[in-house]
């Protein structure tokens, strides 16, 4: 799928890896929508890229009114969509027994959980349902959807049950839901990023994050946003790529703490 005259949402586009791949997409030609709960910051974004590429909706994942309605506004302002790239997610890390030998709290595993897994297919079931009912393109194809799941998938440190379970699901939601999709011709992939220099790697202090770019076989870089952005377009303009889940890491196998 090309993306000229085509609409794409964005889910987490206020910043880091969702920021980036909307100004990507926008820059092939998209018009694209920013969904984030932070609302002033994605309009900045949006206002950046261009009042006629973009626009940005408050949005929270978790919530299936808030995801209607920030649908309906970007098809109020570029039409239907056919491009969903789900980049919204949270972190956090927790032993399961804590220093004072108590469980880990049980709202933090569901919280991390229900945004990053729930939410996800919550959006992408509210896309999909909209996107199967538009016109066929070339070789069929209605649209495509992208997953953002980690590295944590396969290589969880010690404290990241949740996240690595969330991101888990991700992975394993990836082939079921191509296959389910298939039928109305609305491919999905998955990313898993490894180490990327997000607003959140960012704040670390400098030695923290050069030790942690060395921790990578090659390059020993930390991953740039751009480059996240470049492969989730690749997945969009293949159209042979389904049921994938593409690791970006160079190499790095992250060690257990």
């Amino acid at each position: 799928m090309q993306f000229t005259g085509h609409a794409a949402i964005v889910s987490g586009g206020a910043s880091g890896l969702g920021e980036a791949t909307a100004r990507e997409l926008a820059r092939l030609g998209a018009k694209v929508a920013l969904l984030d709960r932070n609302l002033d910051r994605a309009r900045q974004v949006a206002a950046d890229i261009g009042a006629d590429r973009a626009a940005a909706f408050a949005c929270d994942i978790t919530d299936t009114a808030s995801v209607e309605a920030a649908l309906d506004g970007a098809a109020a302002a570029h039409g239907p969509a056919r491009i969903l790239m789900n980049v919204a997610g949270i972190g956090g890390a927790k032993r399961l027994v804590q220093r004072d030998g108590s469980p880990a709290p049980l709202e933090d595993f569901a919280r991390v959980i229900g945004v990053n897994l729930i939410g996800t297919y919550n959006l992408s079931r509210l896309f999909a349902a909209r996107c199967a009912k538009l016109g066929a393109l070339e070789d069929g194809e209605r649209g495509v959807m992208l997953f953002t799941a980690s590295i944590a998938a396969y290589d969880g440190q010690v404290g990241q049950q949740a996240y690595s379970a969330s991101k888990g699901g991700l992975v394993g939601m990836t082939l079921p839901m191509a296959r389910d999709l298939a039928q109305h011709g609305i491919r999905v992939c998955t990313i898993a990023p490894g180490l990327f220099a997000t607003p959140l790697m960012t704040e670390l202090p400098e030695a923290v994050q050069a030790s942690l770019a060395q921790s990578i076989p090659f390059p020993q870089r930390l991953g740039r946003p751009e480059e996240f952005a470049r492969l989730a377009a690749q997945v969009v303009e293949n159209g042979h790529l389904n049921g994938e889940v593409i690791r970006l890491d160079g190499a790095l196998r992250m060690a257990p703490r």
